[in-house]
């Protein structure tokens, strides 16, 4: 820890395969089925950044992402695009829906469920998504889980089932 901590400086480090610039058509689009997520995941990767994620994301008309939560902090700016998110609400039984439209900035709380709609049936949405998820993988700590298209209530039956205890017992 005291090694990390102490390597990281205000001085970004860039060399030739971390450049301080990338340009939209560098972006390397993530493969369909990669990961769960339905939509276009495009990565800045080459960026020389060691604590953040930064991706660009389409969600094509009228459809969404896919229901997931994990452990790091998501902000998405809407580039382009109207639609509405359903996030975990502080009662683990309900969820909030929450509309966003360009120039919009989504956050999303860590480890809830949520996922993101467009909610038009002719034009695509664009997100800047940023994500801390390499602080946490440094340390870790990086995790995600994915419901598909499922619903909220869907999701929870599936992945939020409650832990045994030391006998074995659901508690």
């Amino acid at each position: 820890m005291t090694d990390f901590l102490g390597a990281l400086t205000h001085a970004v480090r860039p060399d030739g395969a971390r450049p301080l610039v990338v340009h939209d058509d560098e972006l390397e689009t993530i493969p369909p089925g990669a990961v769960p997520n339905p939509t276009t995941l495009r990565i800045a990767g080459t960026l020389p950044t060691s604590t953040f994620e930064l991706f660009r994301q389409v969600i094509p008309p009228g459809e969404s992402s896919d229901m997931q939560r994990h452990y790091h902090e998501t902000v998405h700016f809407v580039i382009s695009g109207d639609g509405h998110s359903e996030i975990q609400h502080a009662e683990p039984d309900s969820f909030e829906t929450v509309s966003w439209t360009s120039g919009s900035f989504v956050y999303t709380p860590p480890w809830t469920w949520h996922r993101h709609y467009n909610d038009s049936s002719e034009h695509p949405v664009e997100f800047l998504t940023i994500e801390n998820s390499r602080l946490l993988a440094l340390f870790g700590l990086a995790r995600r889980q994915s419901a598909g298209l499922a619903t909220f209530a869907e999701a929870r039956a599936r992945f939020d089932t409650p832990a045994p205890d030391s006998s074995g017992e659901e508690q």
